[in-house]
């Protein structure tokens, strides 16, 4: 069987894909029930990029590291809103501490990571490993 080198950032697409519409059917908007925030990601040759919906997230609670070279991890914590004497008709924003692991589908160099923090969006850009980009091979003729 012959994989091309697509098929694993087809099935990532795909994976995605279903995950986002899991998370509409069960009517998840920002932050999950789970406390997971909403991320997009997309790639173009050079880098992998990451967007997360963090509204109200403090800055210096987050945490952001990549393990084995493709695994993307975004920590950290949104404030319990506490509201004497309330009684809450709708509370649809998630609320403390959320972890979210993300497969990228290249391997990324860690050391050229950037992330910046803007109006309750984080962007994240994760340059792909030399490895990981296309090579050019010139055939020689003999």
């Amino acid at each position: 069987m012959i994989l091309r080198r697509d098929s694993f950032s087809d099935l990532f697409r795909h994976m995605n894909r279903l995950q986002d519409e899991l998370g509409r059917y069960f009517g998840q908007a920002g932050f999950s029930q789970s406390g997971m925030p909403a991320v997009n990601i997309w790639e173009d040759e050079h880098s992998v990029f990451v967007t997360a919906d963090l509204p109200g997230v403090d800055s210096s609670k987050l945490d952001i590291s990549i393990v084995e070279g493709n695994q993307l991890t975004i920590s950290g914590e949104r404030p319990i809103t506490e509201m004497a004497n309330a009684v809450w008709l709708r509370q649809e924003r998630g609320a403390g501490s959320f972890a979210r692991a993300i497969t990228l589908p290249t391997l990324v160099d860690a050391n050229r990571v950037e992330a910046a923090y803007e109006t309750g969006v984080l962007r994240i850009t994760l340059p792909k490993a030399k490895a990981a980009k296309p090579r050019k091979i010139t055939v020689k003729s003999v």
